[in-house]
């Protein structure tokens, strides 16, 4: 232990060795909601201010901004040597303070401490993504901990504190203290997926509607085929629009903020380049109770764009038995250095399933007042319908 974490977790070498609970079902894998809970009282999960139940998932924990930020010259690791403030201390151009409210305008790189800090065990790892409504605002975040050499990545055994790079590209965003922007999951063991194991998942549960693409994991396709004559295939963000508060529901007009998209029969979608673009897979999407799935990284060999911020699916996400009955990924879309040409039914990215170490209590979309169960074409929840 650091003795930069020392007053978080003075006794925590102490402690005694988190038990397994009754009904786990296997000893690696993603962690679910009741596990993280479990990892909450045993101060393997530590936070400022008490941890609010409905910042638990099915299979992550939302993670809540602190009450100070910092505008950077530029965005950093800080490498193994060295712990995140030091960092900010030689790069930061003035300090913010969220208390009231703050606004984080397009183009700048901010970095906020966060509520919560880990005290994890040497078996248990961590990683994190974007929640989904803040990739569909075009918001890049990335979180970084003491003496990391990767973004979004937390060593097994870490223990201190988290902070979170924030990066808005198209929309300025109002945020305070306890905004939600990022998530968090909980790993035991290595990373286990194959395309065998998803070939039976499958053969069992049918994760797509349609014959399964399953190479280096499940292939998802581009719809650019309106479900009316004349209707919207996707939207694209305007230039500069107003500020959005991160925290209110169904706010704002849509029209104030995007572009609905329009595709002639058989004519292909053009990206421009650093344009931002909300579109929808052409599968519907099944993520059973017994898997999470996360979309792999960016692969320059499918074209020159990026697709989804937010890359993690909760299990339940499209579950028949969760009141999804399929729901379609939405993608955000971002085209790199050219123009790029997307047609219909192209492949856009890949899904990869792993398996939890057991079945959450409560699944993606029940009773949790989820906001993308069941969804076609869809924003984020800021905005009304359309």
């Amino acid at each position: 232990m650091t003795s930069a974490v020392d007053d978080l977790f003075p006794n925590y070498e102490d402690a005694e060795p988190r038990r397994v609970g009754p009904g786990q079902a296997f000893a690696t894998g993603i962690l679910p909601a009741h596990a993280i809970q479990a990892m909450i009282r045993e101060r393997e999960i530590w936070a400022t201010r008490e941890i609010e139940r409905e910042q638990i998932q099915p299979a992550s924990l939302d993670l809540r901004l602190g009450t100070q930020a910092y505008r950077l010259r530029a965005s950093f690791l800080p490498g193994p040597d060295r712990g995140v403030m030091e960092r900010v201390e030689e790069l930061t151009l003035h300090k913010i303070d969220l208390s009231e409210g703050a606004v984080l305008e397009t183009g700048c790189v901010y970095l906020v401490p966060l509520v919560e800090a880990l005290a994890l065990s040497e078996r248990t790892s961590a990683a994190a993504n974007p929640k989904s409504s803040t990739g569909r605002l075009d918001v890049f975040t990335r979180v970084i901990t003491d003496f990391s050499t990767e973004f979004d990545q937390v060593a097994a055994g870490y223990k201190g504190h988290l902070y979170l790079e924030i990066s808005p590209r198209s929309f300025p965003i109002l945020v305070r203290p306890g905004s939600r922007l990022a998530q968090i999951r909980f790993r035991r063991g290595t990373a286990t997926h194959s395309d065998a194991e998803m070939r039976r998942l499958h053969d069992e549960v049918g994760l797509v509607d349609g014959d399964a693409d399953i190479d280096g994991g499940l292939g998802l396709t581009v719809n650019l085929q309106p479900e009316q004559e004349g209707g919207i295939v996707g939207f694209r963000a305007k230039s500069h629009s107003g500020v959005i508060d991160v925290d209110r529901r169904a706010a704002y007009d849509v029209l104030d903020f995007w572009d609905p998209l329009h595709v002639r029969p058989g004519k292909g979608l053009i990206l421009d380049p650093d344009e931002f673009y909300i579109l929808a897979s052409r599968e519907a999407v099944h993520v059973p109770a017994s898997h999470a799935a996360e979309m792999v990284p960016y692969n320059p060999l499918v074209g020159e764009f990026r697709v989804h911020y937010a890359g993690f699916f909760d299990p339940g996400f499209g579950a028949k038995e969760a009141g999804g009955l399929g729901s379609r990924a939405v993608l955000e879309v971002r085209s790199h250095d050219v123009p790029f040409i997307l047609e219909h039914g192209q492949i856009i990215g890949r899904l990869v399933y792993e398996r939890l170490t057991d079945r959450p209590a409560v699944l993606y979309g029940e009773r949790m007042g989820s906001n993308y169960q069941r969804q076609g074409l869809k924003l984020s929840k800021h905005f009304k319908p359309l």
